[in-house]
């Protein structure tokens, strides 16, 4: 397992090396302004490896979390039962608040598509050499990458997030707030602070008036509202606007406190760090070296202070600050490359190196410790790949609610003789009595089954002496366990449980 690690961490070094290949080819195409056409690598070699990196998380890490359930579900039900609504998972499974079943169906690509406009605005507004670094910190910052392509409401409003930044560099504001406003309505209502932000921004430096936001604004917002009110209510079968109802539950409730609290500061002092890693000093460096940047950024910080208010904190909920920031990073390190030959800069040119393999550093141990954090999903997988294919017996095997929030979705399913079922509730002493064939869930004692084997997750990272200076560690997580009864199961070798 480790030389498959180190061999996964391999490919990522490899796709970074090259990002520096294409930062030099951009920098010779700059210089030769009376090119007649780019090549292919030029013009796309960017896209290319921000998407590399993205499809290596992916064919690594291709299990889900239990966020990231209820779009997957649904899109395993459009592709396999389209129309035939009473199979849908989520009328039996439907959550804590509903979900828009307005899903994209190659998400990485449309979020890296919407990246690509805003990067040309980026170039546009600051320079080739800006562009540059803005893909070589996206690179070496793990979550945005591993996010991307997540089927998680955040990142569905990510893609016209990026669209919004986009017009908003390029001056097309009302576009800007059209964007949003469908980000709001549709995908994630907590983007409305944002928009908020942005938009009293624009407001207050005159680049847009109240009669103009109505004027344009105020048909794409009924128009949003309408879709989703319309397809939903389909599919949930009642009326229904989804993000009302998440805005009333996580705002007005402030239900979603019960799924843990942090500290005001949090997002500053360990989401922003997590996430952003070098860009994070360099962000607030570029703050200082160029006033235009301030005119972007600080809509954004209020945004996050605006959402540092709700006691639940989750990372992924201001993963759509994370561009905006790069912006700013990328002008600071753009200034300390342009002035690295001079007296104090080449102190900071040394200091920008030393952070960005930092970052890399950060984004390889991150990567190793999500492709430990969906230990069910193997579990399944393994189970699977044992060979009941050919027994004509039913093999009903039970799913419990941590397995089905670790790794499982109903794209791990298989065909006959396989069947699932995700019944809750049921207690330990109840299994003996059902007809379970195997189970799968997080207790490695049950009457009436033998253990057969567990499957490790991450657990924590231990610092360590010597090179690498820190350890993964993990732990058995998820047990799969065999009924008793059939003989065809407890009479073959198993690795078993360890307690």
């Amino acid at each position: 397992m480790k030389a498959q690690f180190f061999r996964k961490a391999h490919k990522l070094i490899s796709c970074l090396s090259s990002l520096f290949c294409i930062h030099s080819a951009t920098n010779r195409t700059t210089m030769a302004s009376n090119s007649k056409s780019e090549t292919f690598l030029q013009r796309y070699g960017y896209d290319l490896l921000l998407a590399s990196i993205a499809a290596l998380y992916v064919l690594t890490i291709p299990y889900t979390k239990v966020e990231e359930s209820f779009n997957v579900q649904a899109m395993h039900d459009i592709l396999y039962h389209w129309t035939n609504l009473e199979n849908y998972d989520h009328l039996e499974f439907p959550g804590v608040v509903p979900r828009t079943f307005l899903v994209r169906m190659a998400l990485g690509c449309i979020i890296l598509y919407t990246l690509r406009f805003f990067r040309h605005q980026i170039r546009n507004k600051f320079g080739h050499q800006v562009e540059a670094f803005f893909v070589i910190l996206t690179a070496i910052q793990f979550h945005f990458l591993f996010y991307c392509t997540r089927p998680l409401p955040n990142i569905l409003a990510l893609g016209l997030v990026n669209l919004a930044y986009g017009y908003w560099f390029e001056g097309r504001f009302y576009a800007a707030l059209n964007s949003l406003i469908f980000a709001t309505t549709v995908f994630r209502c907590d983007m409305l602070l944002l928009l908020c932000s942005i938009g009293l921004q624009l407001l207050l430096t005159n680049k847009i008036s109240v009669w103009g936001a109505l004027k344009h604004c105020t048909g794409m917002a009924l128009f949003c509202i309408g879709l989703t009110i319309i397809v939903d209510s389909i599919m949930w079968k009642r009326l229904l606007w989804p993000e009302f109802e998440v805005f009333w539950f996580n705002s007005v409730l402030n239900k979603s406190s019960e799924w843990g609290t942090n500290a005001f500061h949090w997002y500053f002092t360990s989401a922003l760090p997590r996430s952003l890693l070098a860009a994070y000093p360099l962000s607030l460096f570029g703050l200082f070296l160029d006033r235009r940047v301030r005119t972007f950024t600080f809509p954004v910080l209020a945004f996050i202070l605006l959402y540092s208010k709700l006691p639940h904190k989750e990372l992924r909920f201001i993963i759509s600050s994370v561009p905006i920031f790069n912006v700013s990073a990328s002008i600071a390190s753009n200034r300390i490359y342009n002035n690295r030959k001079k007296m104090i800069w080449n102190l900071l040119f040394l200091i920008l190196l030393a952070l960005l393999l930092v970052s890399l550093a950060g984004t390889i141990t991150s990567f190793m410790a999500s492709y430990w954090n969906y230990p069910s999903g193997y579990a399944l997988k393994e189970l699977h790949g044992i060979g009941f294919h050919n027994d004509t017996d039913e093999q009903l095997v039970h799913i419990d609610t941590f397995s089905a929030m670790n790794g499982i979705s109903r794209f791990c399913e298989s065909d006959l003789p396989w069947r699932y079922s995700k019944e809750e509730q049921i207690s330990l002493e109840e299994f003996h009595h059902r007809n379970f064939t195997f189970l799968i869930n997080e207790h490695p004692v049950i009457n009436g089954f033998k253990c057969l084997f567990t499957e490790d997750g991450f657990s924590r990272v231990r610092l360590k002496s010597g090179f690498p200076p820190i350890l993964l560690v993990k732990e058995p997580k998820v047990y799969v366990h065999g009924s008793l009864e059939n003989q065809n199961i407890v009479s073959q070798n198993w690795s078993g449980c360890s307690l």
